[in-house]
């Protein structure tokens, strides 16, 4: 056999709006579905067991969908070079379609590598560009028009068959084979395009009203949160599909005057788009995620050791702060923090504890299900500030416990040693009576951890060496550079959001307010 086209499944876990997969179908040639397990990305410190499961868990639904149109998804496991070689002695390959990937390092150099293998091998590597990112961007300018007109483009049709080789079952890996350990995720959320379909219906026809209101707070934001991280990360549904069925949910709330419900819409629409803004950043600076966007930072604070206390107790939820610690074990338990307390998290790490943002971070991301390379360390430098660019914040974790969860119901429920202190003292114990903490059945130091750091000269010194480093010679030229690189524009955007839902209350006065909201997705098949 000669002349097979391989479709490279990579963080694209679907059949719909799959432009590779089409191009690969539109060939005519016969099509191999192939996603390879890797062990050098599965070692990434970022990388973990219940990332893992939910890639699992989508391919199974990918394969199903897949065999429901005539082929079926092999998986290999090894380095990707090897798998190629051996597939192209086996099938004769003419071309490998994939999306383009921003990723780790480790994924960019492992795509140079397929490609200097392909040319040599005489095969095609024929990349479709992810719909938010642009590959090879000189500027800024005018990214963000760009950006809506690809949201804005038709989504590519899931082909109705698929020409492929007789294809021998495949062995898939278990998490054990590259040493991710047991499942400590116990309420991680299920992969697969049907989870991810379901997600988002649920959010934009009911669980999103209030969340412009409510994602803040890790007790509304479960809820109030589309939850759509994961399967956005993992490409169980595209952005551009995300995209399109929110325009589409703010059009209709905006039509039956249900205006808390367009906002809410409008504000998740916006997320869509800074989603793609950060991932950009990594795309044009793939250092990002190892070194200092601003140098004047360099040596600023010491790296930690991989095992140190310090780094252990705060990513167990065991700092002595009962707010940050009922996140952390939320999200050990979860996979999923909502953005405020995360930011809060690495800040944490980065300002009161004073350690370099790398070790914290790369920690933090295998905590994380839905894990963006992108996003995760243009954040953790901007919580930690090392872009230069960003008015440095640090988060009082005492102010945020009162202002999120002001009667404590999320510390009890994640810090249970706490749940008989009362509420007065339960967002600082250290402030109650020896014998108000006896009845309670505390002992700090033993039944509960005394509180790491002095939280408020700590943010002190952390606000006095920062500035200290903004002040240096160079510090601003510097610090313009880079936002000139990878600063917003906002000239070339939409119209603002109160514009759009006049414009679409006008029309809609014209129709009766009773449409249901249509997704126009198929889930699987």
């Amino acid at each position: 056999m000669s002349g097979v086209h391989v479709v490279w499944f990579k963080r694209d876990l679907r059949v719909h709006d799959h432009t590779a997969l089409l191009a690969a179908v539109a060939s005519g040639a016969p099509v191999v579905p192939l996603y390879i397990f890797e062990p050098g990305y599965w070692a990434q410190p970022e990388h973990s067991r219940r990332q893992f499961d939910f890639v699992i868990d989508s391919l199974r639904e990918l394969d199903a969908a897949l065999e429901a149109r005539g082929s079926r998804l092999v998986v290999r496991t090894g380095h990707a070079v090897d798998v190629f070689s051996a597939l192209h002695r086996e099938y004769g390959l003419e071309a490998i379609h994939a999306h383009e990937e921003t990723g780790l390092q480790w994924t960019f150099d492992r795509d140079r590598q397929v490609r200097r293998w392909a040319r040599n091998a005489g095969v095609s590597v024929r990349e479709q560009a992810q719909h938010g990112v642009v590959r090879g961007l000189k500027s800024r300018d005018g990214w963000a028009a760009r950006w809506e007109q690809r949201m804005a483009e038709p989504r590519a049709k899931a082909p109705d068959a698929i020409r492929a080789p007789a294809l021998p079952a495949s062995h898939w890996p278990i998490a054990e084979d590259f040493g991710l350990g047991a499942d400590d995720c116990p309420a991680r959320q299920p992969g697969g395009r049907t989870a991810g379909v379901e997600c988002l219906r649920s959010f934009l026809e009911e669980r999103g009203r209030t969340y412009r209101a409510d994602m803040s707070s890790p007790l509304t934001g479960t809820e109030a949160c589309s939850r759509l991280s994961p399967h956005l990360a993992f490409g169980t549904i595209s952005l551009r599909e995300a995209w399109q069925a929110a325009r589409r949910a703010r059009d209709l709330h905006a039509g039956q005057r249900d205006e808390l419900f367009a906002a809410s819409i409008d504000s998740f629409i916006s997320r869509l788009h800074w989603h793609c803004h950060f991932i950009q950043k990594l795309e044009d600076q793939t250092s990002l995620e190892s070194r200092n966007l601003h140098p004047a930072y360099d040596g600023l604070r010491p790296r930690p050791e991989a095992n140190d206390p310090r780094l252990e107790a705060w990513l167990e939820g065991r700092t002595g702060f009962p707010f940050l610690d009922a996140c952390m074990r939320s999200l050990k338990a979860t996979g999923w923090l909502n953005f405020r307390m995360r930011a809060m998290a690495m800040g944490f790490a980065a300002h009161h504890l004073w350690l370099d943002w790398k070790v914290p971070a790369e920690r933090l991301a295998a905590r994380f299900t839905d894990f963006e390379p992108g996003i995760h360390y243009a954040q953790a430098q901007m919580q930690s500030a090392t872009t230069g660019t960003n008015t440095p914040r640090i988060y009082n974790p005492v102010k945020q416990s009162r202002d999120q969860d002001p009667d404590g119901v999320f510390i009890r429920r994640w810090v249970p040693e706490l749940a008989q202190l009362p509420g007065v003292f339960l967002h600082a114990p250290w402030e109650a009576a020896p014998e108000i903490l006896s009845a309670a059945g505390i002992v700090l130091g033993q039944t509960y951890p005394m509180r790491m750091v002095d939280h408020m000269a700590a943010a002190d010194q952390a606000r006095t060496r920062i500035a200290a480093v903004r002040r240096s010679p160079g510090h601003a030229h510097a610090a313009d550079d880079i936002q000139s690189r990878h600063g917003s524009r906002r000239a070339g955007l939409a119209p603002t959001s109160q514009r759009r839902r006049a414009a679409t209350r006008r029309t809609e006065r014209k129709a009766a307010p009773t449409a249901q909201l249509s997704l126009d997705l198929t889930h699987a098949s």
